[in-house]
């Protein structure tokens, strides 16, 4: 017999992926089947290595799967200008799409199916949409600048469930800026919950007082966001 080169699966037990339990399940004297595990050999050693160049694709894109992507969102000539253009736009893209993924995990853990409201991140296929035309066209739109990062969707997610006790999770809504990422009240300006400001090495919640003065409370983590629940809740009582 002659072993494969690649092996068709690795068990890591400091860092269980919980997709390959099924397939360890399989090999136990109990549930061992030759010809099931040969079939699932072959299966999971195709799908680590489509796994693998996707992973690889996620992080420096190839001329021809950003090509791929090029097509489906803009229908004309892909000149060079155009090709540099959308690597970055197809790079962005793809990094938003996991972040939304990560954000559906999220609303899915705290319990509520209300759509995240963050208005500078736009889906992945409308960012290709929407760039293809302005980059082309009239450049670089500083919103764009603009990058919300899994932290502050996470600390978002945070806040919405510590406040649902007060206010419905459809009346919470975010708004991300250059300097700060902001949650809302009615997704309106005049009703601030709080400020993340996390662009920073010292990360701070900035809530309104009673005096509508900002005070900024510095935190080491997210889960510091917890100790200020009494402070959030009182600030949202305002708006209930």
């Amino acid at each position: 017999n002659k072993m494969d080169e690649k092996p068709f699966l690795t068990l890591n037990m400091s860092d269980l992926d919980e997709h390959i339990v099924p397939e360890v399940k399989k090999l136990t004297k109990s549930s061992f089947d030759v010809d099931a595990v040969v079939d699932a050999a072959g299966e999971l050693k195709y799908l680590n290595q489509i796994k693998k160049t996707l992973q690889e694709q996620f992080k420096n894109p190839e001329e021809n799967f950003v090509k791929f992507f090029t097509s489906k969102a803009y229908e004309g000539v892909q000149t060079a200008k155009v090709k540099a253009q959308f690597l970055e736009i197809t790079s962005k893209a793809l990094k938003q799409f996991l972040n939304d993924s990560i954000n559906d995990r999220l609303k899915s853990a705290i319990g509520t199916n209300e759509e995240v409201a963050i208005k500078a991140q736009e889906s992945p296929f409308q960012s290709v949409a929407v760039e293809a035309e302005t980059t082309l066209e009239q450049g670089e739109e500083d919103n764009q600048k603009i990058v919300t990062t899994e932290e502050e969707t996470d600390g978002f997610n945070i806040v919405k469930a510590i406040l649902r006790v007060k206010l419905d999770v459809s009346r919470i809504a975010a708004r991300d800026t250059q300097s700060y990422f902001g949650i809302l009240c009615d997704d309106n300006n005049r009703k601030p919950l709080c400020r993340l400001y996390f662009n920073t090495k010292q990360k701070y919640i900035g809530i309104t007082a009673g005096d509508k003065k900002e005070i900024r409370h510095p935190i080491e983590n997210l889960d510091d966001i917890y100790g200020l629940s009494d402070k959030l809740l009182e600030n949202a009582a305002r708006f209930e």
